[in-house]
């Protein structure tokens, strides 16, 4: 049987290329109006009432392909933290991870690059013109352009919070389903639905051994935004005929963030999102829809309002950058080093509080220079990434305002927790490391 291949005559361009000798074949390209109109089959104009749903599907199939790399990728497991006992006769356990987030990334990008920039896939068809051969995916013969989502970049959002409701909706009905005494989330089974639809009622939601939350927290939407960033890169050069130096920059700045996030997932299994947070309307709306679009803002302005900054101002911001990530991982490092294994080599050496519950405070290295350093070091990054687009607008400043915003209000938050957790320990450990984010200042 032969397929049907005649939709693409549309958004296919054909041209005839002639050599030396004089022999003649046919060659084609992609057009972005051809795409737009199989995505709008019915309609002349950019958009049309089939783009919402056609993006929308775009976002469950990004979804559902990082699912599929989750689950049948090789991967390490690893357990998380000890669970407390919420119930009489439930068991206090580690809950079992499939780490593989740095495998995904780079999955990730092969498959990116292998349907918009250099994989070819060769076939012919009667529908496309007799004799004519069609690359897909080729160079610069037939491409899926990453613009595109550029071009559909507010009906995308729109399409990932509506699959954020959606998700949101099915996690709230899950926590009163099965196993009658699920973990839930401390503050998160208050009573009042909107407040536990907003927070999530259950702990760790899984489907199986598929933990819901985790998967969240880093696949979709932090690469989503890493896939979105390139996608305005690609623009600016379709625009300018160049990418800038701090589009260069950001990429680096934002893409290293992403990368690193996936290198280090298991570090993401002792923070508060996972341990105490539960998994609603809160947290999946932040994973899946405000990281990626709102992340992505610098890379988004750039395309059109670029500074066009020097070497000296590019150099100094590459400056800013490498500081703040070396606070932020270099902290975030020794503390899951230590909770890990405190007696391994690289932390054995660190001075730390022992509290009545057990646990151990550290009060030196990094952790001794401020409670909270490792915020300072992710400021001071999103900082850089915010002066990369100049100072002739307020608006790519907005992460930078938001981000303080954020970290002060949680900064509050975890010392209430800790308050209640540790008690007087707290109040001891606050008088050995009495700065919060910046050491003799804050």
């Amino acid at each position: 049987g032969k397929i049907d291949l005649t939709i693409f005559d549309n958004f296919i361009e054909k041209d005839e290329v002639c050599s030396m000798d004089g022999t003649c074949s046919a060659s084609s390209s992609f057009s972005r109006n051809g795409m737009e109109q199989l995505i709008c089959p019915n309609s002349h104009a950019p958009y049309c009432s089939d783009v919402l749903p056609n993006c929308m599907l775009g976002i469950l199939a990004w979804f559902l392909f990082q699912v599929f790399l989750q689950k049948f990728l090789p991967a390490i497991n690893v357990r998380g933290v000890l669970l407390k006992q919420q119930f009489p006769g439930q068991a206090k356990e580690k809950l079992s991870y499939r780490i593989n987030g740095h495998l995904c990334f780079w999955v990730t990008l092969f498959t990116v690059a292998l349907t918009s920039i250099v994989g070819k896939v060769t076939f012919t068809g009667e529908g496309l013109n007799k004799n004519v051969e069609y690359v897909l995916g080729g160079g610069t013969d037939w491409k899926i352009p990453l613009t595109i989502l550029y071009d559909y970049y507010v009906e995308l959002a729109v399409s990932t919070i509506l699959l954020s409701v959606a998700l949101s909706i099915v996690m709230y009905l899950k926590s009163f389903m099965g196993n009658s005494q699920k973990r839930l989330a401390e503050g998160g089974d208050s009573g009042n639905i909107i407040y536990d639809f907003f927070m999530g009622r259950e702990l760790n939601p899984r489907t199986r051994h598929f933990d819901w939350k985790v998967f969240c927290e880093l696949r979709p939407g932090l690469l989503g935004w890493m896939v979105l960033n390139l996608a305005m890169a690609c623009q600016q050069y379709e625009t300018l005929g160049e990418v800038t130096g701090s589009m260069l920059l950001i990429q680096l700045f934002q893409g290293v963030y992403v990368w690193d996030a996936l290198y280090q997932e298991r570090a993401i299994l002792t923070t508060m999102d996972v341990t105490t947070d539960g998994f609603g309307y809160m947290l999946i709306f932040g994973d899946l829809a405000w990281v990626p679009f709102t992340y992505s803002l610098q890379a988004r302005y750039l395309v059109d309002y670029d500074p066009r900054l020097g070497y000296g101002a590019l150099g100094g911001i590459l400056l800013t950058n490498c500081v703040g990530y070396m606070i932020f991982r270099g902290a975030n490092g020794q503390k899951d080093a230590f909770r890990r294994n405190p007696d391994q080599p690289c932390v054995s050496h660190l001075s730390y509080l022992q509290t009545k519950r057990g646990t151990k405070l550290l009060t030196s290295g990094w952790w001794g220079k401020a409670r909270k350093i490792n915020y300072t070091g992710d400021w001071i990054m999103g900082l850089s990434w915010c002066l990369v687009c100049g100072v002739d607008s307020i608006v790519p400043y907005f992460y930078a305002i938001y981000f303080a915003i954020l970290l002060i209000h949680r900064s509050v938050r975890d010392d209430h927790m800790c308050q209640t957790k540790y008690g007087s320990d707290w109040e001891e450990y606050k008088k050995i490391v009495p700065y919060r984010f910046i050491p003799g200042v804050v």
